[in-house]
Formats: C-alpha cells, sequence, structure tokens
C-alpha cells in the first residue's frame, strides 16, 4: 500500500506577515537599546561607559553566536540528510541569512574595544611586552606571537567571514531551490555545509579564545570553546524552538506537530547536559588542582557580588532542563517547552555575563538599568531582522527533496 503524500493538505505558499505587535515591539525594544546603550556611552561616569561598553561586547557576542548556531543546525542537517526538520528549516536559515550583519556589528564592537575603551587591556596594554618598561608582563609577552592586535583582527576578520558567507550562501541556496526544483541547489547545500562544519569545528573555539577568553588573558582552558560552542548552540536550538511555537500559534507552519517540537527538546536536552559536562570538567579540574594561575579565574567569580550568580548559572542551565525535558508530556508541551526555552535564553545571557564581567568592569558589580536595555536593544534588533527576513519567503521549502519525510515525521 502506497504512503498518502501531505502535499496537497498544507499550503506550502503561505508567507510570514510581519505587521502589527510583533513588528511595532521588536522596534521599540530596538529604540530603547539604542537609548540606553547612548546614554551610557555619553556618560562622564567612566564605569558606567565601561559598563555599556562591556555590555555591547557581551550582547554582539551573544547575537552573533545564535546567528551562528542557525548556520550550524543548517549544516548539520544537510550532511546527516536529515528530513524531519525540513519542514521548519526557514527559521535557522533566517538566522543564518543575518549572520553577515551580525558579524559586522560585533566587528564594530571589537575594534572599538580595544582602542578606545580598553577592553582587552590584560594583554593590549601599553609596555606589557616591552622588558624595559615598568609595565613589563613575562607572562602576556610569551602570548605576544598570538595575542597582539593585527593577528587577533585578521583573525576575527576571516573567522567571522568565512561563518557569514557560508550560512548565507546555505540560506541562499535554499531559496534558489524553491524557483528551480531539482537536486543541484540540495548538492551544493551537502558540500558546502561540509566544508562549514570542518571550517566552524577548527576555528570557532580559536573565535571564542580571542573573544571572551582574551578578556582575562592569563588564564587559558582549552575547554573553554567547547563550553562557549555548547550555550551558543543551546541557545540558538532555544531561539528555534520558541519561534516555531510562537508561528504555530499564530496560525502557521501547520505541517509542524509535536514531533517536530519533541526532536527540538530532546536535542536542546541533550546539548544543556554538554554544557554541563563541560562546566564541570573545566571547573572542577581547575578547583581541584588548586594552581594559582589556574583558580585566579574562578576565584573571581567566587567574590560576594558574583557567587550567588555562579551557582545560579548552573541551577537554570542544568537542573531545569534535566528536571523538565526528561519528561516526555512536558517536551511535547508547547506551553512548557517556550517557558523552559525563555529561561535557558536568559539562563545563558547570565553564563556570559559572567564570563565578560569580571574582567573588564571592576567597579560594578551589578546587574542595572545597561543590562536591561542593552538586552532589550540587541533582542530588538534581533527579532526585527531574522522576522524581517522570514516574511520574504513561503515557510515551507516546497522544493526540498526530504519535505515529504518531515510531514510524515512521528516519535
Amino acid at each position: 500500500m502506497g504512503t498518502h503524500s501531505h502535499h496537497n493538505d498544507y499550503n506550502f505558499s503561505e508567507q510570514f506577515k510581519f505587521t502589527g505587535r510583533g513588528k511595532v515591539v521588536s522596534l521599540v525594544a530596538l529604540a530603547i537599546g539604542v537609548v540606553t546603550i547612548a546614554i551610557g556611552l555619553l556618560s562622564s561616569d567612566h564605569v558606567t561607559v565601561e559598563r555599556t561598553y562591556a555590555n555591547l561586547l557581551l550582547m554582539g557576542y551573544y547575537f552573533t553566536g545564535v546567528c551562528a548556531a542557525g548556520g550550524c543546525f543548517l549544516a548539520i542537517q544537510y550532511v546527516t540528510q536529515a528530513g524531519w526538520p525540513s519542514g521548519l528549516i526557514r527559521i535557522p536559515q533566517a538566522m543564518a541569512y543575518v549572520l553577515p550583519v551580525a558579524s559586522l556589528i560585533l566587528l564594530v564592537i571589537i575594534v572599538g574595544g580595544l582602542f578606545s575603551h580598553n577592553l582587552y587591556h590584560h594583554w593590549f596594554g601599553e609596555g606589557l611586552t616591552d622588558p624595559n618598561s615598568a609595565n613589563y608582563d613575562a607572562l602576556i609577552a610569551g602570548k605576544s606571537s598570538f595575542l597582539n592586535a593585527p593577528g587577533f583582527l585578521i583573525r576575527q576578520v576571516a573567522f567571522m567571514g568565512a561563518y557569514s558567507i557560508c550560512a548565507w550562501l546555505l540560506a541562499r541556496y535554499s531559496y534558489s531551490e524553491d524557483l528551480h526544483g531539482g537536486l543541484n541547489a540540495y548538492k551544493r547545500s551537502f558540500k558546502l555545509s561540509a566544508i562549514f562544519l570542518v571550517i566552524f569545528g577548527f576555528t570557532s573555539p580559536i573565535w571564542m579564545f580571542d573573544t571572551i577568553m582574551s578578556l582575562e588573558a592569563h588564564w587559558f582552558s582549552t575547554m573553554f570553546g567547547w563550553y562557549n560552542f555548547a550555550a551558543i548552540f543551546v541557545s540558538g536550538l532555544c531561539v528555534i524552538t520558541l519561534m516555531v511555537i510562537l508561528l504555530k500559534k499564530a496560525g502557521y507552519l501547520a505541517w509542524v506537530n509535536e514531533n517536530h517540537l519533541h526532536d527540538l527538546g530532546k536535542l536542546i536536552f541533550g546539548f544543556s547536559i554538554f554544557w554541563t559536562y563541560v562546566w564541570f570538567a573545566q571547573f572542577m579540574l581547575i578547583w581541584y588542582a588548586n594552581i594559582p594561575e589556574e583558580t585566579v579565574y574562578f576565584y573571581k567569580r567566587w567574590e560576594p557580588e558574583y557567587k550567588p550568580w555562579f551557582w545560579i548559572n548552573i541551577f537554570i542551565n542544568f537542573v531545569i532542563p534535566v528536571l523538565v525535558l526528561v519528561n516526555r508530556d512536558f517536551v511535547r508541551n508547547s506551553k512548557i517547552l517556550a517557558t523552559v526555552c525563555i529561561v535557558l535564553l536568559l539562563g545563558h545571557w547570565l553564563d556570559f555575563y559572567i564570563m565578560v564581567m569580571p574582567g573588564t568592569v571592576e567597579a560594578h558589580r551589578a546587574f542595572g538599568w545597561v543590562e536591561i536595555g542593552a538586552a532589550l536593544g540587541f533582542t530588538g534588533l534581533f527579532a526585527f531582522l531574522v522576522l524581517n527576513k522570514l516574511s520574504k519567503h513561503a515557510l515551507a521549502p516546497a522544493k526540498h527533496p526530504f519535505l515529504e519525510e518531515s510531514l510524515h515525521h512521528q516519535i
């Protein structure tokens, strides 16, 4: 007996309409962010300026990382020839398409942080590598062949440029597939995905070392890159899942069901466990070894102002997803899954906050209007750019070779 085709059961030409309240909310959030950042940077208080710029770096990195996670998700699906996510693939494609914009914004923030706001003062400071200077630092001098401004900026441009080109092309190939059909676009996507994953896999830890770990250049961890990748990928998965749920609530994506949400929930669960594994391994080995040049990183984060957030971080990003997403009924419930996604997105913002702030802002140890405003601004920018792109094409890749498999997906 043949399998019934669902192609005639759904309107695959439907397009998301980015109008009304969603568009207004995203623009209002963006405006709040712009005003907050402007007030912070123009403040006469040096600490407020420093804190504002640290939040710019935090949110620029988070924004870029989530968009890169969208491209990585796409590439993984093509390389593994997975069929189940075909019906929702427009969402990570829109995220990947925005990656060049996010990368450019982050690059501008990094250049400003390097030359104007001295965020990278631990290694980019006067006399640190000069043996005749009073500021000479032998440890930093030993790392200067890698940690120097020209090399740092070349790597930033090369890595983010490569990620952006690959992610942008993956989205373009799929849109082209809708117009021309056939397997040419899919085959090109498969080859490009393999190339992208090799590039991203080998270079993303270095990109993360440069952008975040070098804020405290005396410290080094070979696990830091994978720790950051896990945080970024979980955040990207949460954004994809949350957008699927919200679109379905608005009447779109009728062909996506609880089985697809279940798979997304399992991925969030699995990568939350992976994040915790790397978090624990990095922390436990350094704490147990009690080597001064290693423990200094965690010593800062155990000061009274940060220590509660240090433990809340592991509770939010490990305990909550484990307790909730291990339950099959919960992971297939859109309201519960959406709540977990929101909590984890806030949790990983806290994770990045703990990575960035202790090494950049010495005099401020609390949340305030700068953190809230910057987070709202970048959230609004992300929502506006991604949803605007999502509205430009049909929500279903009607000529994707595995779309039928996605329509029949059951767990």
